[in-house]
């Protein structure tokens, strides 16, 4: 767990704030207004957590509540050993904190990679509470026909997964990523695609790698593509087809980076269609996986054009 008052020479000026509602230390930020302006909710995924979107933060707490949660086991949050880190779980965290310790409504949720099934969860227990959807790099599982085959696909033919699937039945995954500490950089310049090297510096490998000390807190990093390439659990419920369906009805956004080699666009896209036939999409030719780190004002800017036009 990375200490409180880390800023990571200055590139993370939030005050960190802390929530035990799941039943562990559980980190966000949140930053803004609480009246007058859009409570924004900015969901991370792996390797990664909240210092993904330390350059969208202070723009938009200008004028709207941000709040930024690290999940379990990632960032400023703490590594619990007795849970399973499964993405279920990361809702039951979204939940306590959005709804039993901030009570947030008229949520706007900004989902990358992993973020995209956690929020998507989170949405679908709580509809009423989400006002819009903007994705980016992630997909949302809605339990809809045609979904489950465009994931398999995505999955067969994804550096990042096809790699994951690899160090899985030859017994390195645990190893590796037990690792993260010192080849956090590698899995996001090489397997997922980060278009912009120049973003590492110092600070920021020390950001994105601080948090893995040793194996004990690499479980959530590990967990996360276990879930896909082994997983040991049955399949959760469909989800509440009035529940779905209330979800589609939002205002929906895709931004897509359109050189990741995790989560395809030839897949990502079509997946969201599914949910979403009329919904934008735009398309950046020349970003990667990590869109909030190749092209963050490019994003900033789509998702006030967004909040404006919805």
């Amino acid at each position: 767990m990375i200490p409180e008052h880390e800023t990571f020479d200055g590139t993370w000026p939030y005050r960190a704030r802390y929530c035990q509602a799941a039943g562990f230390r559980q980190h966000y930020v949140d930053e803004g207004p609480h009246e007058g302006g859009e409570n924004l909710v900015l969901l991370h995924g792996e390797p990664t957590w909240g210092y993904l979107w330390r350059h969208l933060i202070g723009p938009l707490s200008a004028r709207h509540r941000v709040v930024v949660p690290d999940h379990m086991g990632f960032g400023k949050s703490e590594t619990p050993a007795d849970r399973t880190y499964l993405a279920g779980e990361h809702v039951d965290n979204l939940e306590a904190l959005l709804v039993g310790r901030l009570d947030l409504h008229d949520i706007t949720l900004v989902l990358h990679d992993w973020g995209g099934p956690i929020g998507a969860g989170f949405a679908l227990r709580h509809p009423d509470r989400v006002t819009r959807v903007l994705a980016t790099n992630t997909v949302l599982p809605l339990g809809l026909p045609g979904y489950a085959e465009l994931m398999d696909g995505n999955h067969d033919d994804s550096l990042w997964f096809r790699w994951a699937r690899a160090a899985q039945a030859d017994g390195t995954l645990e190893e590796l990523l037990g690792n993260a500490g010192n080849t956090v950089a590698h899995l996001m310049l090489t397997l997922q695609t980060i278009t912009r090297p120049e973003v590492i510096t110092p600070a920021w490998l020390r950001a994105y790698s601080a948090h893995f000390t040793d194996r004990e807190q690499c479980r959530g990093v590990i967990r996360f593509p276990q879930q896909i390439v082994a997983p040991d659990e049955p399949a959760p419920p469909k989800p509440d087809p009035a529940a779905v369906a209330a979800l589609r009805a939002k205002p929906a956004l895709l931004v897509q980076g359109m050189r990741d080699t995790a989560l395809l666009p030839r897949y990502t896209v079509p997946a969201f269609r599914l949910g979403y036939p009329t919904a934008p999409v735009v398309e950046l030719a020349d970003v990667g996986h990590f869109t909030p780190e190749d092209a963050p004002q490019t994003l900033l800017a789509l998702l006030e054009l967004f909040l404006q036009s919805s």
